[in-house]
């Protein structure tokens, strides 16, 4: 290899941390650093098995410890929050819930909501369900059972 190798990686370096800017999450920047690192010792004068497997390694390292600092300070959304909360709420039908129509809408707390059936049967208005799910901007829905 050419002794000048060590600008290559210097470029490589530069084209992966110009790409996390335009990309989610830490995944890019690592293999820019680990780029880096390779450049240095390529400067320094450390044949290509030196520089590959600071490369692989530098990156490797990196990217494990960011995903473990990220997940030890990302929460989970917890139940109950978002969309969420209305799992296992009850409500009222406000016009008939038919899967085959693609009709139905459903009261549930002080908000309507597009419903679909979780049985795929229909659904009269004025019945009382309780949501089972979430799909997209819908509720899916089953009957109460008098008890």
């Amino acid at each position: 290899m050419p002794d000048n190798i060590w600008w290559i990686w210097m470029i490589l370096a530069a084209v992966f941390v110009i790409a996390e800017i335009f990309t989610a999450g830490f995944f890019l920047l690592w293999f820019g650093v680990g780029a880096a690192v390779a450049g240095v010792l390529a400067f320094l004068g450390l044949g290509p098995a030196w520089q590959w497997g600071s490369f692989v390694v530098v990156s490797g390292v990196l990217f494990a410890l960011s995903r473990r600092f990220a997940d030890r300070f990302t929460k989970k959304q917890p139940p109950g929050i978002g969309a969420d909360r209305f799992i296992g709420k009850r409500g009222v039908v406000l016009e008939e819930v038919d899967d085959v129509k693609s009709t139905g809408r459903a009261r549930i707390d002080k908000e309507e909501w597009r419903a679909d059936s979780a049985d795929r049967e229909t659904i009269p208005e004025g019945t009382r369900v309780e949501v089972v799910r979430l799909e997209g901007t819908h509720v899916v829905v089953r009957p109460l059972k008098d008890k």
